[in-house]
């Protein structure tokens, strides 16, 4: 009980970073983007989404997703940049992690993203999402994290 309480608490805190996504998606509906809602990520999900470089983005309760499903693998940001040798995470995911994070910061979230660099792999908001999909915790941004130390590659 506890635990809905405080997803609809969630849910209703990000709403104003909910509606943006639900404005952006019902827009790429018009170019040929499908919805649907994911339970699991407590997400609606605009596939074939028009815009962007290729991925998915999150906004509150809604993602955007240029390809056509979130179960596919993809690698972190750490591993892109070639700071880190890891294995594939599931986009889903990742992007979980970003719907948990909004429903904890709601309105918050956005200039604390971008104050933590935005789209990048300094982002501690990514780096959680990115340790979230690898190990199915620690999606808070501020986690100190337990793990063990990661081997780097020589890049």
């Amino acid at each position: 009980m506890l635990l809905f309480a405080a997803r609809v608490l969630g849910i209703v805190w990000t709403l104003p970073n909910t509606a943006l996504g639900l404005v952006a998606g019902t827009i790429g509906i018009a170019f040929g983007a499908h919805a649907h809602v994911r339970a699991r990520d407590l997400a609606i999900v605009f596939h074939r989404w028009p815009w962007g470089p290729g991925g998915a983005i999150t906004l509150g309760n809604t993602i955007l997703h240029t390809g056509d499903t979130l179960d596919s693998d993809c690698v972190t940001y750490a591993h892109r940049a070639g700071h880190l040798d890891e294995p594939f995470i599931r986009l889903a995911d990742h992007e979980r992690a970003h719907v948990y994070q909004y429903m904890a910061l709601g309105p918050l979230f956005l200039p604390l993203y971008l104050l933590s660099g935005g789209i990048s792999v300094r982002n501690r908001f990514e780096r959680a999402a990115d340790r979230y999909a690898l190990s199915g915790r620690g999606w808070w941004p501020w986690a100190v994290s337990d793990e063990r130390p990661r081997t780097f590659t020589s890049r």
